[in-house]
């Protein structure tokens, strides 16, 4: 059975510990800059979001590509982004919804969440369980559902 990233934003204390394990895990360095997932710090709220790819099941990243580099994997259901096939044009970057695609500089290429290969560090190390990579069943992805809902109505708030 294939699985879930889900983030409950109530649980997280913002202790930024996904970002430390993250940037590890995938640079051998301890720079939340580095992470693939962010904490949003929303000050006026006192409240902490963990972002990070929501493994879109119509991934626009991967409709804007131009040489195909974005993919979804069979194992963990992931998008994935090859490195050998991408171009660096950043065309992800700009269309993502909730800008979780990032680039640490122009010689460097883009880089999103890709579960750990199914076993999501993150996960492992946060302690209250804001994030949990559960079945996907029907009753967890209802769930991940109500929760993207209300990030959704949060974002419509917010003026750009």
């Amino acid at each position: 059975m294939s699985r879930t990233l889900v983030i409950d934003p109530k649980l997280c204390t913002g202790c930024r510990l996904c970002e430390l394990v993250c940037s590890f895990k995938k640079t051998e360095t301890y720079n939340p800059a580095r992470a693939r997932i962010r904490t949003i710090v929303m000050e006026d709220e006192i409240a902490f979001v963990p972002m990070t790819c929501w493994q879109c099941e119509e991934p626009v990243c991967q409709e804007v590509c131009p040489t195909g580099a974005i993919g979804r994997d069979a194992a963990t259901d992931a998008v994935l982004i090859s490195l050998e096939r991408c171009i660096g044009c950043k065309m992800c970057m700009m269309v993502c919804p909730f800008g979780n695609i990032q680039s640490n500089g122009a010689k460097e290429p883009v880089v999103k969440c890709d579960l750990c290969g199914g076993e999501p560090e993150c996960v492992l190390f946060c302690p209250t369980k804001a994030l949990q990579y559960l079945p996907a069943d029907k009753f967890t992805l209802a769930r991940k559902k109500r929760i993207a809902e209300k990030f959704r109505s949060i974002l419509e708030e917010v003026e750009w």
